[in-house]
């Protein structure tokens, strides 16, 4: 059946018989994003447990490490049902990783023509990154009304993402980089957010000590923000 690009979800859709998740769907199913960087493939289960239990419910792996996309399998297997997507996808060999794994949904910190062809090529969920006004017209022009926002802080943080919000108010917003359970807030109240991107609640010493039950209480801690 030959593939379509969804423009309004950053998704493809494959008929009606099949519905394809749309990266809005993912994006809203909890406030914030944990940014997981896995460095021992026996926290991956435990980890997504703790994050999932906590009540975030869409987990971005990045791809930073030898073991992310088997980390990726072990996490979908753990929590089937959570959305656990890859991050760090910069090139044709990151994206046809994430497809490798499994991966639920996308993040890129940028984007580039290759991506753009894959994606729109593929029925997985994209969230190409973008920091500047120009970089968001470019994405808008090829469809995307969601955009990862990175790195946040350093762009410019809420006063960039207001200020692009008046000349493009239909392009929504998941920033990332920089953020912290006192910032959230802040970005959240924009009418163009739909949520964050954060690595708070991933305290490297709790998961160095296998302290399950800390992170849990950090990520439920995070899936209360407003």
């Amino acid at each position: 059946m030959r593939v379509l690009l969804d423009l309004n979800n950053n998704c493809h859709t494959l008929g009606n018989e099949e519905q394809v998740m749309s990266i809005e769907k993912i994006l809203a199913s909890a406030p914030v994003v944990p940014v997981v960087v896995i460095e021992k493939l026996e926290d991956a289960a435990p980890l997504a447990r703790a994050l999932y239990n906590g009540g975030l419910k869409a987990l971005e792996i990045t791809l930073r490490t030898p073991v992310a996309v088997e980390a990726v399998k072990l996490m979908k297997a753990e929590v089937p049902e959570a959305y656990v997507g890859t991050g760090t996808v910069v090139d044709k060999a990151s994206f046809d990783a994430s497809v490798e794994a499994g991966a639920d949904f996308m993040v890129s910190p940028g984007v580039s023509d290759e991506l753009l062809a894959l994606a729109k090529d593929s029925d997985i969920p994209f969230l190409p990154g973008a920091a500047t006004a120009s970089e968001v017209m470019q994405l808008a022009s090829h469809g995307f009304k969601y955009l990862k926002f990175f790195p946040a802080e350093a762009a410019g943080g809420t006063a960039m993402l207001k200020s692009i919000g008046g000349p493009l108010p239909h392009i929504t917003f998941c920033p990332t980089g920089g953020i912290s359970l006192a910032t959230a807030p802040n970005y959240l109240a924009l009418n163009n957010v739909i949520c964050v991107g954060g690595t708070w609640m991933l305290d490297k010493q709790l998961i160095e000590n296998k302290d399950w039950q800390a992170i849990e209480a950090l990520a439920r801690q995070a899936s209360e923000v407003k």
